[in-house]
């Protein structure tokens, strides 16, 4: 029986640093909510899971354009929404797609996140999703008060106690609790609103949120991390794990280990997805695809790609390195440690050399589909098949030809392979998922955290 595939797709604008200047490219994408308007859309008629929007609070590598290194520091991925702002909006245009955003532990309160979150399930009927990340950008630091970034460990403690606060906060009215009896007299029962007294290392939150009891109860939560305490994050708390990971073996030993936790943690490791992420590059023939990411790529200088590949690596300088030869071990810093790995990982794996990760990277970090909307297919039907996820999240390298070819020809081609939805069955994001419901009963197999 064929297994079918959770789909989200990541709208990035400026991911491929070079495609957004194809003549076919509308790079106003990020900061036009008309264009995002469109987009959702096309993923919704695809009958897609969710779109998904990244956030850093801060312009890439600040540190060097004051430095002068304005050329390298100034790409498209600096400039975008606050992704919580623009969700609002696509969920009036739309009516069954999730709609998930980053929002990062490190500079938020947990309060003011819960609350924000609520919110949006409660103006999507149920369809909102928070991406839990603890900020990889050193830069962003500066722009909280902070003249660095917390130590890596620091930051996850943080965060480890700021989704419990979020999660507590959720459930802090019972099903029922607002009454709004116009006979009594009575806007909600007492005894069913709690306060979560929570009283923490980190924070001192009294509650119950403003919002009541929200449809889904407790919004979806999405996690990337590698890193020791990033996986034991994700297998704790996440309902979605998305990883960067490019090779088919490793995959499936990084999701075996994701589910392996989660069983430790009490539970059902098929209540957690994990979802790989991917840059499909279509074509109508497989040589047509490849010529397409060959022009895209030539569209990159190689300033830029070195430049990029800076900030994913905690501050290493490439330009320093022989660009013809291997990348070399990496020391440990205090940004991301996902990139790090990947980077290593990407240049081990396809035998690259340092100009030629770079590039790769300044592709977009995710693993590279190239081919006919069959020959993609293939791929993720044999990933999924392998036991190496559980379905992707798709990176379009630009917007609208990135995202039309995948909604319009990929997705239909995994739909009548009967590898993917060909209607929505479900009307809230948990639902698409497969994942446990909160404003029921949970049975034994549901597996809460």
């Amino acid at each position: 029986m064929t297994k079918m595939l959770s789909l989200a797709l990541f709208l990035f604008p400026g991911y491929h640093l070079g495609a957004w200047r194809l003549p076919d490219a509308v790079p106003e994408l990020d900061l036009t909510i008309e264009h995002y308007v469109r987009a959702a859309k096309l993923a919704e008629e695809a009958k897609l899971d969710a779109i998904f929007f990244e956030d850093q609070a801060a312009v890439r590598r600040s540190n060097d354009i004051l430095a002068g290194d304005t050329y390298g520091a100034a790409n498209p991925r600096s400039i975008h929404f606050d992704p919580t702002m623009v969700l609002p909006a696509l969920a009036m245009v739309t009516t069954h797609l999730g709609l998930a955003a980053t929002s990062t532990t490190t500079f938020n309160d947990p309060y003011n996140l819960a609350r924000r979150f609520s919110t949006l399930d409660f103006l999507s009927h149920g369809r909102a999703g928070w991406n839990l990340v603890t900020s990889f950008n050193e830069d962003e630091a500066q722009n909280f008060g902070l003249d660095a970034h917390l130590a890596h460990a620091a930051r996850y403690a943080r965060a480890s106690e700021f989704v419990d606060v979020v999660t507590g906060l959720w459930e802090s009215w019972e099903k029922g609790a607002i009454t709004r009896d116009k006979k009594t007299g009575s806007y909600f029962d007492i005894e069913k609103m709690h306060f979560l007294q929570h009283a923490g290392e980190h924070f001192t939150v009294r509650g119950p949120l403003t919002t009541g009891r929200s449809p889904q109860v407790r919004p979806v939560i999405f996690q990337a991390g590698s890193s020791e305490p990033g996986r034991e994050l994700a297998a704790r708390t996440a309902d979605v794990v998305f990883t960067l990971q490019s090779d088919i073996v490793e995959a499936k030993a990084f999701r075996d280990d994701i589910r392996a936790r989660a069983v430790r943690f009490g539970r059902n490791p098929e209540k957690i997805k994990i979802l790989v992420g991917m840059t499909p590059i279509v074509g109508t023939t497989d040589e047509d695809a490849r010529e397409l990411a060959a022009r895209m790529m030539a569209l990159i200088p190689d300033d830029l790609a070195l430049s990029n590949l800076k900030p994913l690596a905690g501050g290493v300088d490439f330009r320093e390195f022989d660009l013809n030869a291997p990348v070399p071990e990496l020391p440990e810093s205090n940004a991301g440690k996902s990139h790090r790995e990947a980077i290593m990982s990407v240049s081990r794996d396809q035998n690259l050399s340092v100009i030629e990760t770079a590039r790769y990277f300044a592709e977009g970090s995710y693993l590279k589909m190239i081919g006919s909307p069959a020959s993609i297919a293939d791929t993720m039907q044999e990933w999924r098949e392998a036991g190496a996820c559980d379905g992707f999240l798709a990176v379009p390298t630009h917007y609208p030809t990135g995202v039309e070819d995948f909604t319009g020809l990929v997705v239909p081609e995994l739909q009548r392979r009967g590898a993917f939805r060909t209607e929505y069955t479900g009307a809230h994001l948990r639902d698409h998922l497969g994942l446990t419901k909160y404003d029921q009963t949970p049975t034994a197999d549901d597996g809460q955290s």
